[in-house]
């Protein structure tokens, strides 16, 4: 084949213009493992659930989640910004003493993507010390368990994770319900990606400040939870669901 040196040019350049896509949608997709392990749920057909919420605590919100998901007797995990954490220690103590599960969110929800190592490492290890100032340093009651804001991670932000003793919890499912839509707009999302052993992600809070408006996801999540009860389906926080 006679060699073409502009058309090979431009076969070179269109296969590395695909390969950086598919590496920054991966560095960016929920269920993407290119970049290593995570958690994404459990095989398809499961009849189990998990309730995430992430970017809490969050004033009023979160406590008003928390009455709804004991009026189900629903245990769900929660993904909690330290900063946050910080402001309203008094609901971070009232999450887990409901019984449910919180994990690490970082302290101020930066795309990790883009951030040293350092600066990683700080970010996890931040958040961690104020999860144990409000709720205590010696608790169980702080889960092992992170999740990269926006789902962004590349190979360091899981390795130094790990380091720090933390497993990445990602998702399969979303209402994408940052925006606050109408509640029966986030139940037919959700609804529509359900295929059971799923892992939902909704949020209490919101990361640019205090007291977002969720009311939307609370309703939407009182009758997600009454729907797939009555289906069969059992609630479960991300430690009872991991293998």
């Amino acid at each position: 084949m006679h060699y073409n040196p502009t058309v090979f040019g431009i076969l070179a350049a269109t296969a590395a213009t695909a390969a950086l896509s598919a590496a920054g949608y991966q560095s960016m997709a929920p269920t993407g493992q290119w970049y290593g392990r995570t958690f994404t749920g459990l095989p398809r057909g499961t009849k189990q659930l998990a309730l995430t919420y992430d970017d809490g605590p969050n004033d009023p919100h979160t406590r008003r989640l928390l009455e709804v998901l004991a009026k189900h007797n629903v245990r769900a995990t929660f993904f909690l910004i330290g900063r946050y954490v910080q402001q309203r220690p008094d609901l971070a103590r009232e999450i887990v003493q409901a019984g449910h599960v919180v994990g690490n969110h970082t302290f101020t929800h930066p795309l990790l993507t883009f951030k040293s190592a350092a600066e990683i490492r700080q970010e996890l290890s931040a958040c961690r010390s104020a999860l144990e100032d409000a709720i205590g340093g010696s608790s169980n009651l702080i889960s092992n368990l992170f999740r990269p804001p926006f789902g962004g991670r590349r190979p360091a932000v899981l390795r130094i994770g790990r380091e720090l003793g933390l497993e990445p919890v990602m998702w399969n499912v979303t209402g994408y319900d940052w925006t606050a839509p109408p509640s029966a707009v986030i139940e037919r999302k959700v609804t529509n990606q359900i295929r059971g052993g799923n892992v939902i992600l909704l949020h209490d809070g919101g990361h640019h400040q205090m007291g977002a408006d969720r009311s939307q996801t609370i309703q939407a999540t009182d009758q997600l939870i009454a729907k797939y009860k009555s289906e069969g389906y059992e609630f479960k926080t991300i430690p009872e669901m991991l293998p």
